[in-house]
C-alpha cells in the first residue's frame, strides 16, 4: 500500500514518481525479454525446417528409390514429424507476439499517459497550495509592518502632544497620521485573517482530498500494472502448455515410425529387387587330353575374371553372340548333348565387341549409356523386367479408370444440361468428351503393348516378335539387304527368357545397315521420344500470361494436368493437351498429386 498520510510532503511525492517510473521500466524490460524469446523460437523453428528439408529425399535420385525400405520410410516419417514439431515452435513465437508483446506495448502507452496525467494533477495541486502559502506569508508580513508603523505613529503623536513648544497644527497633523496608521494596521489584520482562513481551507482540501485522490489513483494504476505483469507471465506459460499435446503427438509419431522398422521385410525387398530369374548354369563337361592338342582353360560361369588378353589371341570370325547377360542357359539344348565347351563361348564373349547392326539397337545402346532404359525394359533381368512391366500396366489401368470416371461425370453433366438448358450448353462438353475418348484409346493401346511384352516374358506368346510399336518411315525405304539386317536385329535382341541380347554380324552387314540410313540424325532425334506421364491435376486460381519461353498461359479456373511437380524453384510443369505444355508459377495453381507413386513395384 502506498502511504496516504496528510503529512506527506514533496519528497514523498517525488519518491512515488520514481517508483512508478521504475515500474514502467520493469514492464518494458519484461516485454523485451518475451520479444527475444519469440525471436529465438522463430529462428529455432526455421533451422529445424531447413534441417528437415535438407535431408528429404531428392527427386529422381537413389535416395528416393531406397524409400521403399522400412528404415528409410521411418526416417522420412521422422523428418515429417520434425517439420510439424518446428511448426509448433512457430505457433509459440506467433502467440507470444500476439498475446503478450503486442498487448504489453499497447498497455505501456496507456500506462505512461495515465501516469503523466496523475502527476500533472499532483504538481498543479502542489503549486496551488504553495502559491496560497506565499500569499498568506505576504499578508502576514504586511500586517506586521503596518502594526509597527501604527505604533511608531502613536508614539510620535504622544511626544508631539506633550511638547509645549510644538504648535497645535503640528500636533493635529501627528494625531491624524497616527489614526491613519492604526486604520492601515486594522485593514492588514483583516486581510491577513482572510488569507489565513482561505489557506487553512485550501490546505485541508489539499492534504485530505486532492493529494489522497491522486495517490489513490496512482496506487490503483500501480496495482493494475502489477496485475497485468502477472497475467502476462501466466500467458507466457500457457502458450507453451497449449502446444505440448501436439508436440507429444509429433514425438509419438517419431516413436511409432521407429517401431515400424522391420529388418526382415527390408532384406526381403532387397532379394525381390535384385532377383534376376536366371537359371543356374549347367555342368561343365570333361575335356580329354589329346596328342598335339592343348587343353583350353575353363572359366567358371559365375566369374568374370577371364583375361581379355587370352581372348584377343583367338581369331574372331563369323557370328558370335554378344549377350548382355552371359549366364543364360540355352533352353533349346540339353546339357547332355554334344556342344561347344562353355569356356570357348565365354572366351568369345570376352573377346568380342558387340556391334549394333540396326538403328533400333543403336538407340537402345545410347539410351543405356544415358541411364534411361528402353521402353520395354529389355535391359533388365527377366524377373525385374516382369515386375516393371506389371507395374506399368497397373499405372496405365489406373489412368484409364480416372479417364473413365471423368467421362462418366461429363456425360451426366451433359445430360443435366440437355434437360435444363439454362444451366449450360450441352455442346460445350463435347470437346472434352472427345479429348477423353482419345486419351482412353491411347492408354488402352499402351496397355495392349505392355501386356504383349509381359506375355512374351512369361512365355504366354508363341511369337518372340515385338508388339506393335511406333515405326519410322526410315525402315520402309530401306533395300532388301538392310531390311533383312534390321529384322534379324529386332528378332535377336531378346533371348527366349526375356533378357536383352545383341546379334553380332559381319563388318559388311554393319556397313550396309548404316549406309542405308541417310536420315539417321533426324530419326534418332524424333524417334521413340516419350511424353512425360501425368502425375496429378491442378486448377488455376489466378490468370497467368506466359510470355517467356517455356511457360504456358492459363486462365482462372482452368483444369490442367501436372507432369512435373515443383522442384523448389517455384515453377510447376503442366500440360493442356498432347501438344501444349509448359511451366506456370506454383503459387498460381492448386495442385492435387496422385497418392500412389508412379513406378511402384508389384511383387508376385
Amino acid at each position: 500500500m502506498l502511504p496516504q498520510l496528510p503529512q506527506l510532503r514533496r519528497d514523498q511525492f517525488d519518491n512515488l514518481e520514481k517508483h512508478t517510473q521504475s515500474g514502467i521500466e520493469f514492464v518494458e524490460r519484461y516485454t523485451k525479454f518475451v520479444k527475444e524469446r519469440s525471436e529465438i523460437e522463430f529462428n529455432y523453428a526455421k533451422q529445424i525446417r531447413n534441417l528437415s528439408k535438407k535431408y528429404q529425399p531428392k527427386k529422381n535420385s537413389k535416395e528416393e528409390e531406397e524409400n521403399k525400405y522400412t528404415s528409410c520410410q521411418a526416417f522420412l516419417s521422422t523428418l515429417n514429424e520434425l517439420n510439424d514439431y518446428a511448426g509448433q515452435h512457430e505457433v509459440i513465437a506467433e502467440n507470444l507476439t500476439s498475446q503478450i508483446i503486442t498487448e504489453l506495448l499497447r498497455y505501456l502507452t496507456e500506462l505512461k499517459a495515465e501516469r503523466k496525467s496523475h502527476f500533472h494533477d499532483g504538481r498543479k495541486a502542489q503549486q496551488h497550495i504553495e502559491c496560497s502559502w506565499k500569499q498568506l506569508e505576504a499578508s502576514k508580513r504586511r500586517f506586521e509592518r503596518d502594526c509597527k508603523e501604527a505604533d511608531r505613529a502613536q508614539q510620535y503623536f504622544e511626544r508631539m502632544d506633550a511638547d509645549i513648544n510644538v504648535t497645535k497644527a503640528d500636533v493635529e497633523k501627528a494625531r491624524q497620521q497616527a489614526q491613519m496608521r492604526h486604520q492601515m494596521a486594522a485593514d492588514s489584520k483583516s486581510e491577513y485573517s482572510n488569507f489565513l482562513t482561505k489557506f487553512n481551507q485550501e490546505q485541508n482540501e489539499h492534504y485530505y482530498t486532492l493529494i489522497p485522490n491522486i495517490f489513490q489513483k496512482l496506487q490503483e494504476m500501480e496495482e493494475r500494472r502489477i496485475e497485468r505483469v502477472g497475467v502476462s507471465m501466466k500467458t507466457y506459460a500457457e502458450v507453451d502448455r497449449e502446444v505440448l499435446p501436439i508436440v507429444g503427438k509429433c514425438l509419438d509419431g517419431m516413436t511409432k515410425a521407429a517401431e515400424s522398422i522391420e529388418p526382415k521385410t527390408d532384406s526381403k525387398q532387397v532379394v525381390e529387387s535384385y532377383k534376376s530369374g536366371f537359371e543356374p548354369p549347367g555342368d561343365v563337361e570333361f575335356e580329354d587330353y589329346g596328342a598335339g592338342q592343348s587343353m583350353k582353360r575353363t572359366v567358371s560361369e559365375t566369374s568374370l575374371s577371364n583375361s581379355r588378353g587370352e581372348a584377343k589371341e583367338r581369331p574372331s570370325g563369323g557370328k558370335s553372340k554378344g549377350k548382355l547377360w552371359p549366364f543364360i542357359k540355352n533352353k533349346n539344348k540339353s546339357p547332355k548333348q554334344n556342344k561347344e565347351p562353355l569356356s570357348n563361348r565365354f572366351n568369345e564373349f570376352m573377346a568380342s565387341k558387340p556391334k549394333m547392326t540396326c538403328l533400333r539397337s543403336l538407340r537402345r545402346g545410347l539410351s543405356l549409356k544415358l541411364g534411361s532404359g528402353p521402353e520395354d525394359f529389355s535391359h533388365l533381368p527377366p524377373e525385374q523386367r516382369r515386375k516393371k512391366l506389371q507395374a506399368k500396366i497397373d499405372d496405365l489401368n489406373k489412368d484409364i479408370q480416372k479417364e473413365m470416371d471423368q467421362k462418366d461425370a461429363l456425360t451426366k453433366m451433359k445430360g443435366v444440361y440437355e434437360k435444363n438448358p439454362q444451366m449450360g450448353d450441352p455442346a460445350s462438353v463435347d470437346p472434352r468428351l472427345v479429348e477423353i475418348a482419345m486419351n482412353i484409346e491411347k492408354l488402352q493401346y499402351e496397355v495392349q503393348k505392355f501386356e504383349g511384352w509381359l506375355a512374351e516374358v512369361e512365355g504366354r506368346l508363341p511369337s518372340k516378335s515385338d508388339p506393335p510399336r511406333r515405326q519410322s518411315g526410315l525402315y520402309e525405304t530401306q533395300n532388301s539387304n538392310s531390311s533383312t539386317v534390321a529384322n534379324n536385329c529386332a528378332q535377336d535382341r531378346e533371348s527366349p527368357d526375356g533378357s536383352y541380347t545383341e546379334e553380332q554380324s559381319s563388318e559388311t552387314q554393319d556397313k550396309v545397315a548404316i549406309a542405308n540410313t541417310p536420315e539417321f540424325d533426324d530419326e534418332f532425334d524424333d524417334g521413340d521420344e516419350e511424353t512425360l506421364p501425368t502425375i496429378g491435376t491442378c486448377k488455376a486460381i489466378y490468370q497467368f500470361e506466359g510470355h517467356n519461353e517455356g511457360t504456358i498461359s492459363v486462365t482462372e479456373g482452368e483444369l490442367l494436368y501436372v507432369i512435373e511437380e515443383d522442384k523448389g524453384d517455384g515453377w510447376t510443369r503442366v500440360r493442356r493437351n498432347e501438344e501444349e505444355e509448359g511451366y506456370v508459377p506454383t503459387s498460381y495453381v492448386e495442385v492435387s498429386l496422385e497418392t500412389t507413386a508412379k513406378g511402384a513395384m508389384t511383387y508376385i
